[in-house]
């Protein structure tokens, strides 16, 4: 195993650690007014189980931050592995009018567009926006959840996308 060299520049060293995590992929989307927009994003995590909710962390120079600051709420739908091309169009490969053509999408009765075939979809309601550094923290209240099989979520790690694979804890 090899040893990265110390990196005396913390942000550059911070960098490096955080590529060595891996996270889900998946695209948020949101909607106020006529407005919907949805992006891509690996800054998502569980926040409490009681109530049931997690966070979003999202620069605030994007699109969809602005938009969240005025939504009442947003959907995290959760990547399949083999919906690459999702995450691609909504991280940039696409013009923001143009995103939700690729995928299969429908509209809540909330007014939230969300992925019909998503890994699974987490609607909630926006209970805080809290500024930190470049990006927000937006903290959602889980309302609603679509999970489904077979479980196979596109992973994000080094720059590369991933498939997980179940290791066998019974050896242990």
């Amino acid at each position: 195993m090899a040893i990265v060299p110390e990196v005396q520049d913390v942000s550059t060293a911070f960098k490096t650690a955080m590529r060595r995590v891996p996270a889900a992929v998946t695209v948020i989307t949101s909607a106020e007014g006529t407005l919907r927009h949805g992006m891509t994003v690996t800054a998502v995590t569980s926040l409490s189980m009681d109530p049931p909710s997690l966070i979003v962390c999202l620069n605030r120079k994007t699109l969809l931050h602005d938009i969240l600051l005025l939504a009442r709420g947003f959907c995290v739908n959760v990547l399949r592995s083999e919906q690459v091309n999702l995450s691609a169009a909504f991280s940039g490969g696409m013009p923001p009018d143009q995103r939700f053509r690729v995928g299969a999408w429908d509209i809540s009765t909330d007014g939230i567009t969300f992925l019909t075939n998503a890994q699974a979809n987490m609607f909630c309601r926006k209970v805080a926006a809290i500024p930190f550094g470049s990006h927000s923290i937006f903290i959602g209240e889980v309302e609603r959840v679509h999970a489904r099989d077979p479980i196979d979520p596109l992973i994000y790690q080094d720059a590369a996308y991933c498939s997980s694979i179940p290791v066998d804890s019974s050896a242990v």
